[in-house]
């Protein structure tokens, strides 16, 4: 299915808030191993699934998705019969997968962002030269190598070189697949979304109907230029140094946007000792600038614990499944009075206490979180 671009007569004009401006379907993708036995492998749906008669491994919902999906799947297929018990991993079979559609004249397909306009798989960049300086992917694209060599055939399988090109643009251009919970399914490429740049004031977002890819407006725009489109590659509720620091390890660039240059302080404020007053202070301050309420000594030494501990717990809910609403609540607490209500660590913390809250289905502290949140995000 080609991707579907919005009509073009020039540019558009006013394009409004919440419009569709592009529909995409997957170049490649692989869903996520951790959702195999509860998902069709095809359309990513939840509902009633049949495993594949021949490698035992991946499901599908009925036929027409097996149908779709034989393409690909009937080169994976007996390899994957063949190397159980072993699994494997999900950035190997995404991998094989895009080597196994360029073996199929997948060079030729085109991913539209216009009418006129589209993006092929080698338009895509690879970073080649920045991933040869980057110690940790070189090391995860040596053991995806090794892999893919006792995986594939080898009259598909690419020589070194061509390897790590494909090994980059999977890396830097592939769109974490989500759905309505924001729970991430699996991974894709998109050639015609592809085009879109970052931004960490993002004017348009990715939404996801399966695997199925809409980049949507987040505001009303005068008009629809690719170049002025932009979407958040990374999570941008973080300070200006951690968005840089990810978006360079990631993929490879400094963010020049207007956050990035111009930060708002409000983002690492300190609440007013005054509890009264709003006004967003620095931890540094010796008193509150717009009402002269002077802080207390150690204020400074309290609020840089209380962010450090915000960030180990974000960060060590962040690399589970399960949001520990005890810590969440935690931290809130200690939060509270020593960090500005718009500092991102309290915003952050309020997300992962929401997702907890519902995840055990406490749905009245959920809307409590819920409504914590309401106008806080920039």
């Amino acid at each position: 299915m080609a991707d579907k671009a919005v009509p073009v007569n020039g540019m558009i004009q006013e394009i409004k808030k919440g419009k569709t401006i592009l529909t995409a379907e997957p170049f490649a993708f692989v869903l996520s191993e951790q959702h195999r036995k509860e998902r069709c492998d095809q359309c990513f749906k939840s509902s009633k699934i049949s495993r594949c008669a021949g490698c035992q491994y991946v499901y599908y919902c009925g036929r027409n998705c097996q149908r779709k999906a034989w393409a690909i799947h009937k080169i994976e297929c007996p390899n994957i019969k063949r190397i159980h018990p072993r699994v494997l991993p999900d950035a190997a079979r995404m991998m094989a997968r895009i080597i196994i559609k360029l073996s199929q004249n997948g060079r030729e397909e085109r991913g539209y962002y216009t009418p006129t306009k589209y993006r092929v798989f080698d338009d895509l960049m690879s970073h080649v030269i920045d991933i040869k300086e980057d110690m940790k992917k070189m090391e995860h694209f040596t053991s995806l190598s090794m892999v893919l060599l006792e995986f594939l055939p080898n009259d598909i399988l690419p020589d070194v070189k061509e390897l790590l090109a494909i090994f980059g643009r999977m890396s830097v251009n592939s769109f974490n697949i989500l759905d309505t919970d924001m729970t991430s399914l699996g991974v894709g490429i998109y050639l015609g979304p592809s085009i879109i740049d970052h931004n960490c004031k993002p004017n348009a977002t990715a939404v996801f109907e399966g695997t199925t890819l809409m980049i949507r407006t987040l505001h009303d725009l005068p008009a629809l230029d690719w170049s002025q489109i932009h979407i958040t590659y990374i999570d941008v509720l973080k300070d200006m140094e951690t968005r840089r620091a990810e978006l360079r390890k990631s993929y490879y660039f400094l963010c020049e946007c207007e956050r990035c240059n111009t930060p708002e302080t409000i983002e690492i404020a300190a609440a007013c000792p005054n509890k009264t007053c709003t006004y967003p202070c620095q931890s540094t301050d010796s008193h509150c600038p717009k009402c002269c309420e002077e802080f207390p000594e150690g204020f400074k030494e309290c609020f840089d614990e209380v962010c450090e501990l915000s960030v180990y717990h974000l960060e060590k809910m962040a690399h589970t499944a399960c949001k520990h609403l005890d810590a969440a609540r935690m931290c809130l607490t200690k939060q509270e009075g020593i960090l500005h209500p718009y500092n991102l660590l309290v915003v952050r913390m309020l997300e992962m206490a929401l997702a907890a809250t519902m995840d055990l289905e406490r749905w009245e502290d959920a809307e409590v979180y819920a409504s914590q949140l309401t106008g806080r995000y920039l």
